[in-house]
């Protein structure tokens, strides 16, 4: 007599069912189910969200953002500018080469506008400016010997020395002497400043799209020699006055000219290159870059020096300039159609519109006074018996709207007869109920409902 075989571990009878069950599951197939609602205010909502998801595309993502093109930002971009002009101050007359600095011709440059000289600086000793800190002093003992502040003017000698002006007393130090608060005079060049001429020139290339262009027009009969620029009447002649720059600004001329500052030239191209090159045009703005409202850091100016020996001794003129510093900025963006990002936001959109749908089943299920009629009329589970779920007639069955087969019990002994058929193993999700009210519009049950629960549903194939 054979020993009986070994059953498996309960666990793992759990785990083999539940892999058989995911596996089956994997394979189901999940169908919508359309429901018409009849109510005009949840249809109003519906009808809205969709024309509101609708006008969003169409207005803003295509025809404002443009995003049916390809696009590229930051053009490669070369400036050179010009600057000409004269002016006098008290003591001199003014030309480009000594008010311009750098003198380069770059995106960057200063014009000079107001000066403190301070001339005949020498190697010697003098005493140290009264902004220094600790500077001042009463006697020698104040002052330490071969100490060197790097916020000073030089070595210290430990002498305490009279002031240039009024009783006061410093600290004597060895450097260039007079310091700067000692001897430096006040000039001032801003009063032909506003009529300097600025020619900026500027190119651009997309790369991506193999598209340059310039902001001047390619003309042979002196056009740049005799036109400033307008931005109707002459957009491509790109000389702009000083005081126009300013003005636009929003700035006081005289005022900015005493203090210095920094006022940017913002030059953009954006450019829709499906139109023609003539469409695409450079705009001008222009505005201050640096912070005039702190007092702490208001105003701009630098220092330079202007070195010649007498008699045989090095001396220098130190020159603290204020000035407007112009500052170029390019930047743009080009565009051009392109299939893949017009139907990526075509997709989009229509996807999009499918939000109506989701917002207004959530009103349905949770707001409605019949919430729940309309969620046993949205969801149905199909049930297929045990036995027979694999054959290909429960399948046609299914296909064809029509039941499948009773299942058959299984039975040990074949002479027996056949029991009745089990019940379905999944319960009616639908209520009895066909009429819900005027809310939901739903037919009489069809042919195909009455015959879920026919045995002869499959002979009627």
């Amino acid at each position: 007599m054979a020993a009986a075989e070994p059953k498996p571990p309960a666990g793992a009878a759990a785990a083999g069912r539940l892999a058989r069950g995911c596996w089956s599951a994997f394979w189901d197939y999940e169908t919508p189910k359309v429901i018409v609602v009849k109510n005009r205010r949840l249809g109003v909502v519906y009808r809205a969200v969709q024309l509101l998801i609708l006008l969003y595309f169409v207005w803003y993502v295509f025809i404002v953002q443009k995003s049916y093109q390809d696009s590229e930002t930051g053009p490669e971009s070369s400036v050179i500018t010009k600057v000409k002009g004269i002016t006098f101050s008290e003591s001199k007359v003014w030309d480009v080469e000594e008010y311009v600095k750098p003198p380069e011709g770059g995106s960057v440059f200063s014009i000079i506008t107001r000066i403190e000289v301070t001339p005949s600086q020498t190697l010697g000793t003098c005493p140290e400016s009264v902004r220094v800190s600790n500077a001042s002093c009463d006697t020698d003992e104040d002052c330490v010997a071969e100490q060197l502040d790097m916020l000073g003017s030089g070595l210290r000698t430990g002498r305490c020395v009279p002031y240039y002006q009024g009783s006061a007393k410093t600290c004597e130090v060895w450097g260039w002497c007079p310091v700067e608060d000692g001897a430096s005079v006040s000039q001032f060049l801003g009063k032909m400043a506003p009529n300097f001429t600025i020619l900026i020139k500027n190119s651009i290339h997309y790369p991506k799209f193999q598209f340059s262009k310039g902001n001047i027009e390619p003309r042979k009969d002196g056009y740049l020699k005799r036109c400033t620029f307008d931005e109707v009447s002459d957009p491509y002649c790109p000389i702009f006055k000083l005081g126009f720059i300013v003005e636009q600004a929003g700035e006081n001329f005289t005022e900015l000219a005493h203090t210095g500052g920094v006022i940017g030239v913002i030059i953009n191209w954006d450019c829709d290159l499906d139109l023609s090159a003539s469409k695409c045009n450079p705009k001008y703005s222009f505005r201050r870059l640096d912070p005039k409202h702190v007092p702490a850091s208001s105003g701009y100016n630098f220092r330079f020096a202007k070195y010649y020996k007498v008699d045989g001794s090095a001396t220098r003129t130190l020159i603290k300039a204020y000035g407007i510093r112009i500052d170029v900025i390019v930047h743009g963006q080009a565009g051009k159609f392109s299939l893949i990002p017009t139907i990526i936001n075509l997709a989009t959109a229509l996807t999009s519109i499918g939000v109506g749908s989701f917002l207004c089943d959530w009103i349905l299920l949770t707001f409605m006074n019949k919430n729940k009629v309309y969620s046993h009329k949205k969801f149905d589970k199909v049930c297929t018996p045990r036995r027979s779920s694999g054959s290909w007639p429960v399948t046609l069955a299914l296909v064809l709207g029509q039941a499948p087969p009773p299942p058959c019990p299984c039975s040990a002994d074949p002479g027996q007869s056949l029991a009745a058929p089990p019940p379905w193993p999944c319960p009616a999700s639908a209520p009895s109920e066909q009429t819900v009210g005027p809310e939901l519009c739903a037919s009489e049950p069809s042919r195909q409902d009455s015959t879920l629960t026919d045995p002869r549903g499959l002979a009627q194939l």
